[in-house]
């Protein structure tokens, strides 16, 4: 039976902020999402950047068949004592040869571990659904990328994003408003898969997400009013209830690449399938 370790970089409060608002940590949500696609595995979920976070040791682990970093609003680029902890627990990964996906913060905090860069988006973030995302020549043959059409949409949420990869790194994805949308890492022995999107994450989800940062969205231009973000949440929370509703999806603009749960998680998917494969 597989054992998969979720690292979650979500602070205490973080975490409880989410739980109040979505119902779980990001670290649970990744745990959920991995118990539903592989009925039976197990999962054990750890806080790296925390105070009282223990240390990683290569053979502690070892005993783990992949890892899994989640999104946070941590900035890896703030040089903190979390974000530091953070890094050293990723670099721990790569260090063990274990293979590793993550989304958003994840994908971030490996290529940071690695030796890339990470800033602040300039003038704007991407929210709710990323765009057009097209794989490059690598992505194309990409066993990541595995059945995308050449090009699609993904729930995103980030003010952050990758400025430059780190060396031995692959470019797989791209759209207009991030130019590291998905990437291959290999650093020190150990192979990262990651995305800049969430496909993790249940559409309601991300309706919960924008809506908690209407603010934000109305300052960086996505949205007019808070209440249009509101009405945005309500269709991305009805396309949960009803993925095929035609209406939706086109007031939406998607397809079910986006609407479709299947579909939608269809990078974490391939990694699973790929594991025997990357572990060498």
């Amino acid at each position: 039976m597989p054992h998969y370790l979720i690292a979650q970089s979500e602070l205490p409060e973080e975490r409880e902020a989410r739980r109040r608002r979505a119902g779980k940590s990001s670290g649970e949500t990744y745990a959920a999402t991995l118990e539903q696609m592989q009925p039976g595995i197990a999962t054990t979920i750890v806080s790296p950047a925390d105070d009282a976070a223990s240390g990683f040791s290569t053979d502690r682990l070892a005993a783990f068949d992949a890892v899994f970093l989640t999104g946070s609003p941590m900035h890896v680029y703030d040089d903190s004592p979390e974000v530091r902890r953070q890094l050293d627990f990723m670099r721990c990964v790569f260090a063990a040869g274990l293979p590793s996906f993550g989304s958003c913060a994840g994908l971030q905090i490996a290529v940071a571990a690695a030796g890339g860069r990470v800033r602040k988006m300039p003038e704007r973030m991407e929210a709710g659904i990323a765009r057009r995302i097209t794989p490059t020549e690598a992505g194309r043959d990409h066993p990541l990328l595995a059945g995308r059409p050449l090009s699609w949409d993904a729930p995103a949420i980030h003010g952050d994003e990758v400025e430059e990869l780190p060396p031995g790194a692959t470019l797989l994805a791209s759209n207009a408003v991030t130019r590291v949308q998905a990437a291959e890492i290999r650093f020190d022995g150990g192979v990262f898969w990651g995305v800049q999107y969430h496909p993790e994450l249940a559409l309601r989800e991300i309706a919960l997400a924008i809506a908690a940062q209407a603010g934000d969205l109305v300052e960086a231009g996505l949205a007019n009013t808070e209440g249009d973000v509101e009405a945005w949440s309500s269709d991305l929370d009805a396309l949960h209830e009803a993925p095929d509703d035609r209406a939706l999806r086109w007031r939406l603009g998607v397809d079910g690449e986006f609407a479709e749960e299947r579909l939608r998680r269809r990078e974490i998917a391939n990694f699973l399938s790929q594991l025997r494969k990357l572990r060498g």
